[in-house]
């Protein structure tokens, strides 16, 4: 198949004395060869564009088949305790929470790097460990951030576990909230 060219007969009129019309021809196009050529071109390079992979990081997760008296201990003045709240808003404390809340303090993403590595610079490297905790409001991207920040930091020690109800406490009396129902 190609492309037809077809002439209309004129039927030889004059428009003037001597003058005769130039015919006029009709074209027509047949795209059915090009839709093919546009269907073999899509399945060509869908099958040769390679996909892009997810990109995630490792994590190293302590063997949970370990003896109890195998398992490493975290010594209290080798912790450092971070707590993310909403709006980028990030507490911390060193070792034990104190009962009235003393060695709580408030910092945030900016800040805490500065924090950490202060942290890491006055502990022996086998007493370090940094514990992430988020609370309800805190959203997901903090805690990527902060688990960016054990990254930039090296530290080799760090778990994401869950908040206690008295950090809660103190997140929502600096904040300014009242404390959650139930009184814990």
């Amino acid at each position: 198949m190609g492309a037809d060219v077809s002439a209309p007969d004129s039927g030889g009129h004059k428009k003037g004395p001597g003058v005769k019309k130039q015919t006029r021809k009709d074209t027509k196009v047949d795209m059915t060869p090009m839709v093919d050529l546009g269907f073999l071109l899509i399945t060509f390079f869908v099958f040769t564009t390679t996909m892009s992979t997810p990109k995630a990081f490792k994590l190293n997760v302590p063997d949970d088949s370990a003896k109890d008296e195998e398992k490493s201990e975290a010594k209290a003045s080798g912790a450092f305790t971070v707590l993310l709240s909403k709006e980028n808003h990030v507490y911390y404390y060193e070792g034990q929470l104190a009962p009235d809340g003393s060695n709580f303090k408030s910092s945030n993403f900016k800040d805490i790097r500065a924090e950490i590595l202060r942290k890491k610079a006055n502990t022996p490297e086998k007493d370090l460990v940094v514990i992430i905790k988020p609370n309800e409001s805190a959203v997901y991207k903090n805690v990527v951030d902060m688990l960016d920040e054990m990254q930039i930091a090296e530290i080799k020690r760090y778990a994401v576990v869950d908040i206690f109800p008295g950090e809660v406490d103190l997140i929502n009396a600096t904040e300014g909230g009242a404390p959650p129902p139930g009184g814990k």
